[in-house]
């Protein structure tokens, strides 16, 4: 049984900071690509990062340069670290993490970005 907690969402003032945590229990965190995406209200989901075993990393263009996505692998946590944000950034960010053909996600963190 996987399951996938974030963590660390909230309110935060547009040009601010916000670090978000996603925590997994088992033991195939080490062995899974990690990712983050959000959603707003009457959008698809959509990509933010992904972060894969080997420590490769992919960002969407809204949010690279800005946004950071890592892992620890030891404690069984994912990150994202989230900088300079904007108010689209605002959505609920979900944690979701891959091992062949299986797919888990979390229940997500609302970030609320103000100007």
């Amino acid at each position: 049984q996987v399951q996938l907690v974030e963590s660390g969402g909230g309110l935060v003032q547009a040009g601010g900071s916000l670090r978000l945590s996603c925590a997994a229990s088992g033991s195939i965190f080490p062995r899974a690509g990690m990712y983050w995406y959000r959603q707003v209200p009457e959008k698809q989901r959509e990509f933010v990062a992904a972060l894969t075993t080997g420590y490769s990393t992919n960002y969407a263009d809204t949010v690279k340069g800005r946004f950071t996505i890592s892992r620890d692998n030891g404690k069984k946590m994912g990150y994202l670290q989230m900088n300079s944000v904007k108010s689209e950034d605002t959505g609920v960010y979900s944690c979701s993490i891959v091992v062949g053909s299986l797919r888990y996600w979390g229940q997500g963190t609302q970030v609320t970005v103000s100007l």
